[in-house]
């Protein structure tokens, strides 16, 4: 079972935009120590919290920061950008790191209308693209075409791999009609999941690129010396959830004693039930969390992630986590 982890280089209350980066790095380099196959950044705007907004320029940090982990995008939301620009982009990291890089690809804006009309890019518009400009896309990281007078250089040729994002059925349909490999959103919209990845391996068609279909599961993952411990460090992403769905999204909060004493009952079971792919608590129990979660969904991989808002809980948990995966 290989395990990734999915980073959003979250920005801490009391620290800094240039912490968190620094942090992703840290991260990586101790992810890569303890066995980790891939690290990926996701793409969001607008978001005090969130570091990963430029996310092929984060791409290049952590790959400069690491030697041999994949690193990639998970994802990239296509419609905020031109295919042409994204294929230069990640041609260029190929180029310059190697065959490690991945490029997964989302449809949601990954932000609000004030940044989407920032970018210039028309949702509506841009979502009925998208088929279309995943396929444009995986062309221009492809071979030469003879006869085309546009070329996307760095990018062709280098075949950076393409995953398939989704919280929906959407693009688990589209995974399977184009034979890419397809990463659910598990981690903050489970709703779909099993569905999802039913529809996907059933109507999955063979590519050049993939044989048979390949489904990853997104876990958050709150790991910590004892139950207690785990359950306050969780108690961090619950408020920064609960703040983005009503709208008032800031700095990854520092976590509290007593969830209950934070946030409405009727809120927090919303985001409890968002957050329910979650693996929280002592080795012990977090080891019967992923093995649980693992035999239900059968995933061919997993990726792992988890807003902590103490760097040193943070690098603990992932560590927790991967001693738990290595070990079968």
């Amino acid at each position: 079972m290989r395990y990734s982890v999915l980073d959003l280089a979250p920005v801490p209350e009391g620290s800094t935009t240039a912490q968190a980066l620094q942090n992703s790095a840290d991260l990586a380099r101790h992810a890569e120590g303890w066995g980790y196959h891939r690290y990926w950044l996701a793409e969001h705007h607008n978001m005090p919290g969130i570091a990963s907004a430029a996310t092929a320029v984060m791409i290049g940090h952590i790959a400069q920061a690491t030697s041999t982990i994949r690193v990639g995008a998970g994802g990239i939301m296509l419609p905020n950008h031109a295919p042409y620009m994204v294929a230069e982009a990640f041609g260029t990291l190929a180029e310059i790191h190697g065959p490690r890089i991945d490029l997964g690809l989302g449809r949601a804006p990954g932000t609000d209308m004030p940044a989407m009309r920032a970018m210039r890019r028309g949702l509506h518009e841009a979502g009925d693209r998208f088929p279309q400009d995943v396929q444009e896309l995986i062309a221009f990281l492809g071979p030469r075409v003879e006869g085309s007078n546009l070329r996307a250089i760095p990018g062709e040729g280098t075949h950076v791999p393409v995953w398939m994002l989704g919280s929906s059925l959407y693009g688990a349909q589209l995974a399977a009609m184009l034979g890419l490999p397809y990463a659910f959103a598990s981690h903050f919209a489970p709703q779909a999941l099993e569905q999802a990845f039913e529809v996907y391996r059933r109507q999955f068609r063979p590519s050049e690129t993939l044989s048979e279909p390949r489904a990853m599961l997104a876990i958050n993952v709150f790991a910590a010396e004892t139950d207690a411990e785990g359950i306050r460090l969780r108690t961090t992403m619950q408020q920064a959830f609960a703040r983005l769905r009503l709208g008032t999204p800031g700095k990854l909060p520092a976590p509290v004693d007593d969830i209950h004493a934070v946030l409405a009952q009727e809120i927090l079971a919303g985001v409890n039930q968002a957050l329910s792919i979650s693996a929280v608590g002592s080795k012990e129990t977090v080891r019967a969390d992923l093995a649980r979660l693992i035999e239900t969904y059968q995933p061919d991989e997993v990726i792992l992630t988890g807003q902590i808002h103490d760097h040193a809980a943070r690098l603990r948990s992932f560590e927790i986590a991967a001693e738990i995966l290595r070990a079968g």
